[in-house]
């Protein structure tokens, strides 16, 4: 028979940085384990963050994200103007666009079928984002 469960939850503040919650989020949905077969879609309801599915060994990784995106896509850039929320939002949303707003992946005989190094990653790219509202949605059987 046919699941169909869609569930919001909320990851608290975290700092501006690239965080691994792939246990954070699978914990909070404890039904993916009873699938054979199915499909997990994780949703960011924010624009100024992002999720993507990457390296989850190593820190340098993420530290190396964060360097790439800053620097790509600066604070306070004097071509931006949309400012009135601090000089890190119209960044946060050039960032959150790069990478996307969703990450979707299989499940199999309850697991998820990630890489051997792959991990969701919360893209935080606000000096004070604040709690981060997902809605995760799983079909399967």
């Amino acid at each position: 028979m046919a699941v169909w469960l869609q569930r919001e939850l909320v990851l608290p503040p975290r700092p501006r940085g690239f965080h691994l919650v792939t246990d954070e989020v699978l914990a909070q949905v404890p039904e993916v384990r009873s699938l054979r077969v199915g499909v997990v879609h994780i949703f960011i309801r924010h624009t100024s963050a992002a999720l993507t599915l990457n390296e989850n060994a190593s820190a340098d990784v993420r530290r190396d994200f964060a360097a790439w995106f800053d620097r790509a896509v600066p604070d306070g850039a004097p071509y931006f103007s949309h400012t009135l929320e601090g000089p890190d939002d119209m960044p946060a949303h050039v960032k959150a666009s790069l990478l996307g707003s969703a990450v979707s992946f299989p499940v199999a005989e309850g697991r998820p079928l990630l890489g051997t190094w792959q991990g969701i990653y919360l893209c935080e790219f606000r000096e004070r984002g604040g709690p981060r509202r997902l809605v995760v949605t799983v079909f399967g059987e």
